[in-house]
């Protein structure tokens, strides 16, 4: 006893040293170590069972308790049989008579350790576990240790970790799911519902909220906390009885008691102050509960009456939260409630909305139309902005589900809609209401709108679309009315807005709008944001007027457009843009947005202009004809570097989707647009921001070269056109022509500076070009390349100059791929195999080491568009390109692939492998030659291979990606190899079969024993199956056999058990369970081992 007291006082000391702050990072290694060899002794937990006795150093308790983890969990299978008896009956005596002196984080971890020997014994060897468990519950004085004690074996048991068999897995769940109507008996009707002290009979949820005892709440809130766990794994069954339903509906009310908050508001006294918190928190418990029960969407038919008497009861609480009276309004009330229980409540509704009101909504005994009424009550009384979002949220499911329903059931469409017409009216109104700082003008301020998140958009930006998005549902539902709720709102703004040319004051060069009060200009800023908004209201509903509907609508729609192409031109002409404002850093970003917007909302009308063309292009199109150039009157003076680069932008945009979308014949004959033109090719559009000026060359160059709608081959004038183009692309580049001089220099004589921008300019106008018109006809493209041809050619000398310069290199890969991708033909195979062997010679390995080992990113990104672009020349049909096949596996294989193959780091790896792919799916009879017909009529004899060291190489490299850590790369490659099985047979072939099948198979399963790519267990059980299936004889009489016995940690009485255990099945469910349970039995085994004692014997 003597040295057992010494040894806890020199363990006391040594803890307290090991966290003292004075203590080196040595003396701590030293006393780690001092501590590990003293856990590994035999014996040493009797030690810890004094140590936890008689100590109140909680460094030395929890110490001591690690030893125990330690030993159930990785020892267990080693230690006698006597000591285990001690240690079961020792531990739940020691947590019983100190459970309520101890720290709680000591308490939880003693009860975890009893539970994890639960987990290895119960019920053979720990027959007594669960019910001495149930017994600490029903003891009022244990009570809470034991729903600690249910909650932890819930835990641990229902979904146990990798350390047990999959047998011992399902026994455990089978032994559980035995018990669970003893324990919901136990929890909701003995001790919940005794609790609340209300007879059976009366427990109706309109009763006053009883107010608990600190202690019964405690009870209450661990029992609830238990609920919520059990109810994650127990499916519904009739365990889940009304009465409990009814039980846990009354501790959701709770949440909505705001009487404590009074108390503490009166009293301010910190005992009330907890009592508050601790009634809030039932109330969020009782909610998690009831969540988890509503997230199960595979209802049972007999579950659904439960489901309704939920929501009956949820409508009543929603009632309750929602209730106005004189003392109170309802966003009070809620901002009086615990924030997390309206989170609760608010995922409530969620769930029941996307998940159940299917079910529920034709069901005569729940008023689905009140609780859409009480749901908006709930909405627009958040007391906060994320709050607001949710439920807007909820709405835009609940909308869906009613678009969804009513394309299903046209028959009776009308009467659905007239259902739900008063709420979907009532939402319209609201939310156009809230977006307006007209109205919200104090809440809407507070909206950041600077910061972006990672959706690239500001917190206001975030709030408005959301808005915009349950309008433009409303709109799909009820557009008729929905115009006419917008549209005038969108008329008064703009009445302020055309009304301001009477307030311009001009004295010389200054303009400045004479607009000075305090209260006027108030006034102005939020007219005119809620004139940008509306704006972009009007821009998302324009989907909504085309199409089958663009008749119907057209009055409407032609109203829309009408006001835009005058507001465009309005703000154009009289330049509010450059006007000096009483509050310029308020009213200047206000004029300039208006303005941008109205463009962006015309731009979305491209579409309706469109067909609006197709409709009156032969007969009366003057209306068409005057929006088009007012429009481009509108645009054309904006395209100015001294024009704010939001505006710019806009009108850039603007006028490429009249060139792409609309394609009016008459566009290039409009004066405004030829002024655009002239800008571009005099060089005075040089000073424009790159991305405007790309905008504008596409413009320019789809006019002249993309097919004028319903007109004849005939009536398209491409002579005239081909010359225009040929004209502006040489005005582009005359520039970058003259760097063909430099093509013969070495790289250090090139005025590198202003060259590469030259280059990476004007490829990147190109770039944009050829993309335009990649899809296009046939003609467009042969236009095209004609005007490129020269630029190409200076691009293909150049790039030597270049090959050291990533930026520039890249810039020219990128060309050159899309060149590729759009105007293959057009080039022609000899000129498109000169540059293919310009590249392969150019990229040495050399060349290819120092671009992917250099630092940063931009060497790799060369590389990958190189490979990018044979990726492109591999999938080319017929036997233009076939010659150069050979050279490009060469290269992946012999150059690229040694390379990167040993580097952790993705870059340029993905693309290596959907090349190799490329080459396999593209160009099958490289390597396999027999057409189908041949193989039919030699039956199962084997096609002749060729080609095979590389067939062999590309494979190898599949196999060795996956054994490295990426987890992209490793799905992408099990999808590229089970993309070649579906459509080639790639596991049938003899090659595969015989000297790979196996190899990989076995590759497969290692992966799955490391656990090194979890996230893929499914893929790789299914590729597993596929390979096998090829020959499932061999995979059970030898492979499996092989592989079990190489694999090590186990012994040979394990193996037969895992060959036992992995039954013979042929379909694919029961296959894959074999797999899984292998896995986890082989790891299972391998622990077992490992934490056998030295010289322990096995039987």
């Amino acid at each position: 006893m003597a040295s057992e007291e010494a040894s806890l006082r020199a363990l006391e000391s040594l803890m307290t040293e090991f966290f003292h702050s004075c203590t080196t990072n040595e003396r701590k290694r030293e006393i780690e170590e001092l501590l590990n060899n003293f856990a590994q002794q035999i014996g040493a937990w009797q030690h810890c069972i004094y140590f936890l006795s008689n100590t109140r150093n909680e460094y030395v308790m929890m110490y001591s308790l690690t030893v125990f983890e330690n030993l159930v969990n990785k020892m267990w299978l080693g230690v006698p049989s006597q000591d285990k008896m001690e240690i079961r009956s020792c531990l739940p005596k020691l947590l019983l008579a100190h459970h309520k002196t101890m720290p709680y984080f000591i308490r939880n971890k003693l009860c975890k350790v009893i539970v994890d020997i639960g987990r290895q014994d119960w019920p053979m060897f720990y027959h007594d576990f669960f019910t001495s468990t149930l017994q600490l519950i029903q003891a009022p004085s244990t009570t809470p240790l034991g729903l600690i004690m249910l909650k932890t074996t819930s835990e641990e048991l229902a979904c146990p970790r990798e350390d047990l068999s999959v047998a011992r897995k399902e026994e455990l769940r089978k032994l559980l799911l035995d018990q669970v109507p003893t324990v919901l008996g136990l929890l909701t009707g003995d001790l919940l519902s005794s609790l609340l002290q209300t007879p059976q009979a009366a427990k109706l949820l309109n009763q006053p909220i009883p107010i608990l005892d600190p202690e019964i709440e405690h009870i209450c809130s661990l029992a609830l906390d238990c609920l919520t766990h059990l109810f994650s794994w127990i499916p519904l069954s009739t365990s889940i009885t009304p009465t409990l339903l009814t039980t846990i509906f009354h501790f959701a009310r709770f949440g909505c008691d705001t009487r404590a908050k009074k108390l503490v508001a009166v009293n301010g006294n910190g005992h009330n102050n907890s009592m508050m918190q601790e009634r809030g928190k039932l109330g969020v418990l009782a909610m998690s509960c009831i969540n988890e029960l509503m997230s199960k969407n595979c209802v049972p038919v007999e579950f659904e009456e439960y489901l309704l008497r939920m929501f009956q009861q949820t409508f009543y609480l929603l009632q309750k939260i929602t209730k106005e009276n004189n003392a109170h309004s309802i966003k009070s009330r809620l901002e009086e409630l615990e924030e997390s229980y309206v989170e609760k409540f608010t995922d409530f509704l969620r769930l029941f909305v996307s998940v159940h009101l299917r079910r529920i909504e034709s069901n005569s005994q729940f008023p689905v139309v009140e609780f859409l009424a009480l749901l908006f009550k709930y909405t627009f009384h958040q007391p906060s902005h994320e709050g607001y979002f949710s439920c807007l949220d909820i709405w835009t499911i609940f909308l869906d589900y009613l678009t969804s329903k009513i394309k299903s059931r046209l028959a009776d469409r009308d009467e659905v809609l007239n259902r739900y017409k008063g709420a979907l009216v009532l939402l319209l109104t609201e939310v156009l209401h809230r977006i307006q700082f007209r109205y919200n003008q104090a809440q809407l301020e507070e909206l950041d709108d600077e910061t972006l998140d990672d959706d690239q958009q500001t917190e206001w930006q975030r709030y408005l679309r959301q808005s915009l998005e349950v309008v433009a549902k409303v709109m799909e539902l009820l557009p008729s009315h929905a115009f006419s709720t917008i549209f005038p709102i969108l008329q008064d703004n703009l009445e302020v807005y055309l009304g301001l040319q009477q307030f311009v004051v001009t004295s010389g060069q200054v303009h400045r709008l004479n607009i000075s009060a305090e209260n006027d200009c108030r006034r102005l800023h939020c007219s005119l944001r809620d004139l940008s908004s509306l704006l972009q209201a009007s821009g998302r509903l324009a989907e909504y007027f085309i199409g089958d509907v663009f008749a119907a609508r057209f009055n409407d729609s032609l109203r829309v457009v009408e006001r835009l192409v005058e507001v465009t031109l309005y703000g154009s002409q009289i330049k509010l843009y450059d006007m000096e404002t009483a509050v310029p850093s308020v009213l200047k970003p206000d004029l300039i947005d208006v303005h941008a917007q109205s463009l962006a909302a015309l731009q979305a009308y491209s579409h309706w202009l469109a067909q609006f063309y197709s409709e009156v292009q032969r007969q009366n199109p003057e209306q068409f004809v005057s929006f088009i150039s007012t429009a481009m009157e509108a645009t054309a003076p904006l395209i100015s570097s001294k024009v704010p680069e939001k505006l710019l932008l806009s009108a850039c945009h603007l006028l490429l989707s009249l060139a792409t979308t609309v394609r009016p014949v008459f566009l290039v004959r409009i004066r405004a647009v030829q002024k655009i033109f002239d800008r571009i090719t005099d060089g005075s559009a040089r000073q424009l921001p790159q991305e405007g000026k790309v905008l504008v060359c596409r413009a320019l160059s789809n006019m002249l070269l993309l097919p004028w709608p319903n007109l004849p081959e005939s009536e398209q004038q491409w002579a005239v056109r081909s010359t225009n183009h040929a004209n502006l692309i040489s005005t582009l580049t005359r520039e970058y022509q003259q760097l063909k001089e430099n093509a013969g220099l070495s790289q250090s004589k090139v005025g590198l500076g202003d060259t590469k921008v030259v280059v990476q300019e004007t490829l990147s106008i190109l770039r944009y070009i050829v993309e335009n018109i990649s899809g296009e006809v046939t003609k467009s493209r042969q236009i095209c390349y004609q005007s490129l041809q020269e630029s190409v050619q200076v691009s293909l000398a150049l790039f030597p100059v270049f090959i050291h310069q990533p930026g520039v290199t890249d810039e020219m890969l990128s060309f050159f791929l899309t060149l590729f991708q759009g105007l293959r033909v057009q080039m022609g195979v000899p000129f498109t195999e000169q540059i293919i062997q310009t590249f392969l010679n150019m990229f040495t390995r050399e060349q290819l080491a120092e671009s992917i080992l250099e630092e940063g990113s931009g060497g790799c990104r060369v590389v990958e568009k190189f490979l990018k672009i044979l990726q492109v020349v591999v999938q080319e049909p017929g036997q233009a390109f076939k010659p150069f096949l050979p050279s490009i596996i060469s290269l992946c294989m012999e150059q690229v692939y040694p390379i990167v193959a040993e580097r952790s780091s993705p870059d340029v790896k993905m693309e290596l492998f959907e090349l190799l792919y490329q080459i396999l799916h593209n160009n099958w009879r490289f390597f396999f030659k027999s057409s189908v017909l041949a193989s039919v009529q030699r039956g199962t004899a084997e096609e002749p291979m060729e080609n095979e060291a590389q067939f062999v190489s590309a494979m190898q490299a599949f196999g060795q990606s996956f054994l490295q850590p990426d987890i992209q790369i490793f799905k992408q490659n099990l999808l590229y190899l089970e993309t070649l099985n579906t459509k080639h047979k790639l596991y049938h072939k003899k090659i595969f079969r015989t000297t790979m099948l196996f190899q990989f198979i076995n590759v497969l399963l290692q992966v799955l024993v490391h656990k090194s790519h979890d996230l893929l267990q499914e893929e790789i059980g299914i590729a597993v199956y596929n390979m096998a299936s090829v020959d499932f004889s061999s995979f059970y009489a030898v492979f499996l056999p092989q592989f079990l016995g190489s694999c090590d940690g186990i012994d040979s009485n394990q193996r037969t058990v895992l060959g036992r255990n992995f039954k013979m099945d042929r379909d694919l469910p029961s296959f894959t369970q074999s797999v899984h349970r292998l896995v986890n039995d082989l790891r299972y085994y391998r622990l077992c081992n490992g934490s056998l004692p030295p010289g322990t014997i096995k039987l």
